[in-house]
């Protein structure tokens, strides 16, 4: 009679692991597999090499913000069909539709009011998800708006850009955005109310020559896409080499086109010392105690 009894070898090809599905992801940046609840919890970033993914403007709004503090504001501006643009039998309205339920916003461009750190400022926050952030005649009448509601009651304004340029669908209209925020920026300066810009990948386009571009303080998100025209564009024009990272956030720092280079992780806290530096309330009770 044998020792050992013989054991029999099932194949596991084809078998239902107990590990759920999606529980892993490959990070767009370092290629590697990464454990995608960690990358949640470390607010959509790569714990492996810090590669930053898009996210849309609620969660953005969630973990800047006080919470609970957010108002939003203009939220009842939609976008109307200004030219009639159709192609085939696809119409514009049909294309906003789909963007309203894919976002989940209304526009590329929420506004509202709150707090971080209990100090008040305006805000903008772009989603690249609604028509890639696209800047169309109501983007542009939304972020004039809550430039002017930044001015009426004296407090900062701090917009997130995120786009892909202007909307084809309005042509010129979409176009004019450009010199409408840019004339609304003018007025902040005016006002003397500090507008901070900060600029998230990809920002591109009429955004970035507008806008996004001319805050007061421009900061940005590590190697965030940030440039007017595209790397393959200016290279086919041009016909020249351009530098490794081009229009990526280091290269725009080192030119000085952005002022500080801020991690998603360290975005609140930085936001919220230059509120504490800007806050008119603040000035005013220094003042105060100065007299």
């Amino acid at each position: 009679m044998p020792f050992f009894k013989r054991r029999r070898f099932v194949s596991v090809v084809g078998r239902k692991t107990a590990v759920p599905d999606g529980l892993w992801m490959k990070c767009s940046g370092c290629q590697q597999a990464v454990y995608r609840p960690e990358v949640e919890q470390n607010l959509q970033v790569c714990p492996a090499c810090d590669h930053h993914y898009r996210i849309s403007a609620r969660m953005r709004i969630d973990i800047t913000v006080d919470p609970g503090s957010f108002e939003e504001t203009h939220g009842n501006i939609e976008t109307v069909d200004p030219l009639e643009f159709t192609v085939g039998d696809v119409t514009y309205p049909s294309k906003i539709d789909k963007a309203k339920q894919k976002a989940g916003v209304n526009e590329a461009l929420v506004t509202g009011r709150a707090t971080i750190e209990e100090k008040a400022a305006m805000f903008g926050f772009m989603d690249f998800a609604f028509r890639g952030g696209s800047m169309a005649s109501v983007v542009g009448e939304k972020f004039c708006r809550v430039a002017q509601d930044a001015i009426d009651a004296s407090l900062p304004l701090i917009v997130f850009s995120a786009s892909g340029g202007a909307r084809m669908e309005e042509g010129i209209l979409s176009l004019m955005q450009m010199a409408r925020t840019s004339d609304a920026v003018r007025r902040m300066n005016e006002a003397g109310v500090p507008y901070i810009s900060v600029v998230t990948d990809p920002t591109s386009g009429g955004v970035w020559a507008s806008f996004a571009s001319i805050g007061d303080i421009n900061l940005a998100e590590p190697n965030a896409y940030i440039g007017f025209a595209g790397a393959r564009l200016i290279q086919g024009a041009l016909k020249v080499e351009l530098p490794e990272g081009f229009q990526r956030t280091d290269y725009q720092f080192k030119n000085g086109f952005i002022d500080a280079v801020v991690p998603r992780s360290e975005m609140r806290a930085t936001l919220g010392k230059l509120l504490s530096y800007l806050q008119p309330a603040d000035l005013a009770q220094l003042v105060g105690v100065a007299s």
